[in-house]
């Protein structure tokens, strides 16, 4: 079985080591070194998934596979944004992630793109240019995954009848038993109209609200507005 270590430190990195005939996958671009007794892969996986999770979550529509060939090996793997990381079990319970979280997995984990269904809330959330709430991914099947999130992570445990509302910025990943909402503020009154103009003036954007009883994984960053900068920057420069 891969063996995943965080390194110390406030941008880490995912050391994993490989026994002879193991192999992990990783998002396009993680892999930083390894050794020669690996091999690298790039695989695209199904078409129709490659596709959806380049479009929902600006990610690669290719994969990185990584073996142990010729003996034992050791990697380095890197996040695409600067934050920590938090190992997932999946197994009993399966979880879902939020766009850019997938750093790796053990070839047990499938990893599936999923689509909301919108509402007409949801496409006025789309026309205001935040539609990437309505796309995730959903691991199942066996084995240890590797999530990463802007900043500082956090494990916040979600209890019945203890609804939680977590800016969806700040989400990285979610137990897939946990029921999700995705709306544009916290107000529950005024109507759409009225909840669309708090979501502006308090500058909260879209919101999810969780309920039931699972495990969230939350960071302290904004990668939205990271990205907003780091996109403005670069046309500023250009």
């Amino acid at each position: 079985m891969a063996q995943f270590t965080i390194t110390e430190g406030a941008d880490p990195f995912l050391h994993v080591s490989l026994q002879q005939g193991e192999k992990i996958y990783c998002e396009s671009n993680a892999m930083v070194m390894m050794e020669d007794t690996l091999d690298l892969k790039g695989k695209m996986g199904g078409l129709g998934q490659a596709l959806m999770r380049s479009f929902a979550n600006g990610e690669s529509l290719f994969m990185q596979h990584i073996e142990a060939v010729r003996g034992n090996g050791d990697c380095l793997l890197s996040p695409l944004l600067p934050g920590a990381m938090e190992v997932l079990e999946v197994g009993t319970n399966t979880y879902c992630l939020s766009d850019g979280a997938f750093v790796a997995a053990e070839t047990g984990v499938s990893l599936v793109s999923r689509m909301e269904k919108l509402s007409m809330q949801g496409a006025l959330m789309s026309v205001f240019g935040q539609a990437g709430g309505f796309f995730y991914s959903e691991a199942s099947g066996f084995g240890k995954l590797i999530v990463s999130g802007m900043g500082s992570t956090f494990i916040l445990d979600v209890e019945p009848n203890k609804d939680v509302i977590i800016d969806n910025a700040h989400v990285v990943a979610w137990d897939s038993r946990l029921q999700h909402k995705v709306s544009l503020s916290t107000s529950q009154g005024g109507g759409l109209m009225g909840r669309l103009v708090n979501s502006v003036t308090s500058g909260e954007g879209v919101v999810l609200r969780f309920s039931g009883k699972g495990k969230v994984v939350i960071c302290s960053r904004n990668k939205d507005n990271f990205i907003s900068w780091l996109r403005s920057s670069t046309a500023g420069n250009g």
